[in-house]
């Protein structure tokens, strides 16, 4: 094993990961492919997360709850309206029903809520897919990296010289196969966790100021208050 990987080594020093490609691309180029939307679905969900997901619910809630008790609604869905934020727009939707009954109040937040947790998961699953799409198709071009190589070197007439510099190239090209697909695995694996930690605190936090708008409301409603 230690002569392959030497010989592998020497091959992969001529071209490195470049002419490995240039000599069978399909499976490398295929992986290429995957990694590009990897990074597409990395930006995109971590830029939603923090761009859309940015205030403080906690802090943004107390202003809401002063304009409540104060008995200002209207300047309550105003401060909601200033901007699109989804923990805004469910607060806002359990606002404009303060006035109604607390059935109404609970169905309008759920309502309002059934249509934000879905966002916040979207396309997350799919990078733990991607990772085993990876490390299959490296395997795939693992594979037939050796065997067009093990064929390659049985034909007649080739010198022993030959014979190692089709092996270590052949060798270096399945190994280039493997540690790109294993590469793009870890990192999806890794953007994976991350993304679906940060999408549950998400989701509680809109589950959470759901229950806080529900008892403002319900409460504040009550005689007496």
């Amino acid at each position: 094993m230690r002569h392959l990987l030497m010989l592998a080594a020497e091959g992969g020093g001529e071209g490195g990961m470049w002419e490995a490609i240039k000599h069978n691309p399909t499976f490398l180029m295929a992986n290429l492919v995957v990694s590009a939307v990897v990074v597409t679905i990395i930006i995109e969900r971590t830029a939603f997360q923090l761009g859309r997901y940015r205030v403080n619910s906690k802090e943004f809630f107390a202003q809401v709850k002063k304009l409540v008790a104060a008995g200002n609604i209207d300047r309550a869905i105003k401060l909601c309206d200033a901007s699109d934020y989804p923990i805004l727009q469910l607060v806002k939707a359990g606002l404009t029903h303060a006035n109604k009954g607390a059935d109404e109040i609970d169905a309008a937040l759920s309502e309002k809520l059934s249509e934000l947790k879905p966002a916040v998961e979207k396309r997350i699953g799919a990078l733990w897919s991607l990772a085993n799409i990876a490390t299959l198709i490296g395997l795939i071009g693992t594979v037939s990296g050796l065997i067009n190589t093990f064929a390659s070197i049985a034909a007649q007439g080739l010198s022993q010289a030959d014979k190692q510099r089709m092996l270590s190239n052949g060798i270096a090209e399945a190994m280039y196969n493997t540690a790109f697909g294993l590469t793009i695995a870890v990192v999806c694996m890794i953007a994976h966790v991350l993304l679906h930690t940060r999408s549950k605190n998400i989701q509680h936090d809109l589950e959470a100021t759901t229950e806080r708008v529900f008892n403002l409301l319900t409460i504040s409603s009550k005689p007496g208050y």
